[in-house]
């Protein structure tokens, strides 16, 4: 991580972070890096989360104060949102990290999917930026104007990853949210965008079948390679700061040009011993 120099780009910004869960998550690499750059910020997870991770760690590393919140009920995000006010008064940014899939954790296929779980897939991973944006501009009134709002997704709300599953829909959705957000909340200078990670070694990422090959052709095809967890903070840190006041409704992708390389020529000499060693 770039800790060494501070451009002090947060200085005096508040926010909430949502999802961090260990040393590895990205929401946890952001958490750090907005710390090194100045801002004060609270943490949130579900409960059981809280229980599997290590969130007091952070918490004691940032100063960053621990409120629990399952965001599926409505009482708890605005019960977030009031203790967050009361704390730290209105904020600047938030983060928005939080995704899972029953189905693929039970490695149900897409044509066979239980749909108790898929609407679980969708409240928790894509509704959820819908539910605490609306609390806390209609509920609470958080979020001072100029604020950032960043939700991190994934390319396959664009294109079909198969073992991505139900997640490529719950991607599809969240990134139409933020931009119907960011259309009506463009008037006050909130921005809602979504960056769109390549794949990334996390303790999420880990968990989803075939993990490993899609890191593998993404880190092929892309001509930087895949970004870090720590580089995708960096990056957070820009859309969060006034640096970038007019960036909103935007679906940014950092993936090392993945998303705009066809293919690379490693990936087609590759190809050609393959099939050639096939025959």
């Amino acid at each position: 991580m770039s800790e060494e120099k501070s451009y002090g780009l947060l200085k005096g910004k508040k926010g909430i972070i949502f999802g961090a869960l260990d040393d590895r998550s990205i929401a946890w690499r952001v958490a750090l890096a907005c710390h090194r750059e100045g801002a004060e910020f609270a943490l949130s997870n579900a409960p059981v989360a809280l229980r599997l991770g290590q969130l007091d760690a952070l918490s004691e590393q940032t100063g960053a104060e621990i409120i629990p919140c399952d965001v599926s009920k409505d009482d708890e995000v605005k019960d977030l949102m009031e203790k967050v006010k009361k704390q730290y008064g209105k904020i600047d940014f938030m983060l928005h990290s939080i995704g899972m899939s029953p189905n693929i954790r039970k490695q149900k296929p897409y044509t066979d999917l239980n749909y108790k779980f898929y609407h679980q897939t969708l409240e928790i991973s894509a509704i959820s930026l819908h539910k605490i944006m609306h609390f806390a501009t209609e509920e609470v009134d958080l979020l001072n104007d100029g604020a950032s709002v960043v939700a991190l997704t994934y390319i396959g709300a664009h294109r079909i990853f198969s073992k991505y599953s139900d997640m490529n829909d719950a991607k599809a959705l969240l990134e139409s949210i933020a931009r119907n957000y960011g259309s009506r909340l463009g008037n006050r200078g909130i921005r809602v965008n979504t960056i769109s990670q390549a794949p990334t070694l996390t303790s999420a990422g880990s968990g989803i079948k075939g993990f490993d090959g899609m890191y593998t052709f993404a880190e092929k095809i892309a001509p930087m390679g895949n970004p870090t967890a720590d580089e995708c903070a960096d990056y957070c840190v820009t859309i969060f700061s006034d640096l970038t006041r007019k960036v909103t409704m935007q679906n940014l992708f950092h993936d090392g040009g993945f998303a705009t390389n066809g293919v690379s020529e490693e990936m087609i000499n590759d190809l050609i011993k393959l099939y050639s060693d096939e025959e």
